[in-house]
């Protein structure tokens, strides 16, 4: 695996802001309230947004309260703070400005860009146009009296250019004629890139692009970056937001952008295992979580039945029916069902796998059974899992992850021991090292 060079192993959240609000008497109101984020509203990188957020006209003024804002508040704040420049592949007068702006910023007397973690550099082209933009950055470091590197670098995969940019970086990063290292977030921006891909639907809305997001997620891992989904600005569609944070975390993408406090909360817990464990069953048209009621594990939906019969069972999904013995039943059950284990779940089988370690064992068996009620009907399933050392390491995803959380956000510790209780949170902190 590649080696992450940042302090932040895992990114959740990628929460933008207006840096200036036209006609307001604070015009830099949005950034100093979301500056006061804190616990599970705050997210892991504020971007105070000098670009698309804030109108061209105000974007000078946005710079000023970026520095006022960061210099009086960023201290306090949880998360890492990378302000979004102006910046553009085919404007060399956009470019230069988005310099101008990060030299004004880490030039201030105000000591502000010592809360600034790194830029956000928006609509990136080729691999020259990302040389280009660390070559600025350098620059303003050493204007600045910064060490070089010291300032991430993070780009928005908004065009063609920049996708097969991902590609080039390995053999680019890390000669001498670059500081590409310093490369951080890797954000898809579907918008900008539907449009630079000349796309269209029949419904006006922008494609799903499962491909730019395998992409981005690939290009990150390889590169030793992060990889971020873009923004999901339907804002009252939480069920729509959780669909694309569960497809994006198949995919290794475990961070998203969020455009509300409320979308960060939701982000933020939902890369993280779940309080409690849960049995699903596909009933043919999806998976339905299962009630548990005094240990049954219990369907109440009329697209499957199940009736016991003098010559074994009868099993109904959608419509479709099966007449089958009891072994026969409990293959078929163990085939519709899955289940999803609760932190508490996931801690105890690496703790029962490393304690078989060692005492030298390289593989165990892991069970997992429940009593199934369908109808009137109740079945009692079990299956076995073989845990080995790739299995093992598998599973400290979702454990890395919530470490790193515990680790760097310390203002959330209370709502995770609330989510897990106490004694939960101090296994899975020590689990695995």
């Amino acid at each position: 695996m590649t080696e992450r060079r940042h302090e932040r192993k895992f990114v959740r959240t990628f929460f933008t802001s207006p840096t200036a609000i036209e006609g307001e008497e604070d015009s830099a109101k949005m950034i100093r309230r979301a500056a006061q984020l804190r616990g599970m509203q705050a997210p892991d990188v504020w971007v105070p947004d000098n670009e698309d957020a804030t109108a061209p006209s105000m974007r000078d003024e946005g710079v000023e309260n970026i520095i006022d804002v960061v210099a009086e508040q960023g201290a306090d704040f949880p998360g890492e703070i990378h302000p979004r420049m102006v910046w553009h592949r085919d404007s060399p007068a956009t470019r230069y400005q988005g310099f101008q702006h990060m030299l004004e910023i880490a030039s201030s007397d105000t000591g502000a860009i010592e809360h600034i973690d790194g830029f956000v550099i928006p609509e990136v082209g080729d691999i020259d146009d990302w040389k280009k933009a660390d070559e600025f950055f350098t620059i303003v470091e050493n204007e600045c009296g910064l060490e070089e590197g010291s300032l991430a670098m993070s780009v928005i995969i908004e065009s063609g250019e920049s996708e097969l940019a991902m590609g080039k970086l390995r053999d680019e990063m890390g000669k001498d004629t670059n500081n590409l290292e310093r490369l951080f977030l890797f954000v898809d921006g579907e918008v900008d890139y539907t449009k630079d891909m000349r796309a269209m639907t029949p419904t006006g809305e922008l494609p799903a692009w499962p491909e730019l997001r395998h992409n981005t997620s690939r290009g990150a891992s390889a590169n030793g970056c992060i990889a971020v989904d873009g923004p999901y600005d339907d804002i009252r569609d939480v069920e729509g937001y959780h669909e694309r944070m569960t497809e994006n975390q198949a995919k290794g993408m475990l961070g998203i952008w969020s455009l509300t406090p409320g979308q960060v909360v939701e982000a933020n817990t939902s890369p993280l295992p779940p309080k409690t464990g849960s049995w699903l069953l596909d009933t043919g048209d999806g998976d339905v979580e299962l009630d548990s009621e005094d240990g049954v594990e219990v369907y109440e939906g009329d697209r499957v039945s199940l009736e016991e019969t003098a010559d074994g069972y009868e099993l109904t999904v959608s419509g479709s029916t099966q007449v089958l013995d009891e072994d026969e039943l409990h293959e078929e059950l163990l085939n519709m069902t899955s289940y999803v284990p609760s932190m508490d779940d996931i801690v105890d089988s690496m703790e029962e796998f490393e304690a078989a370690k060692e005492a030298g064992r390289g593989a165990i068996a892991m069970e997992r059974s429940a009593t199934l009620r369908i109808g009137e009907t109740e079945v009692e399933i079990s299956t076995d899992r073989m845990w080995d050392e790739a299995t093992y390491q598998a599973a400290m995803t979702p454990i890395n992850l919530f470490q790193d959380v515990y680790e760097n956000r310390p203002d959330q510790h209370d709502e995770l021991e609330e989510r897990y209780g106490a004694g939960v949170v101090e296994r899975a902190v020590e689990v695995g090292l």
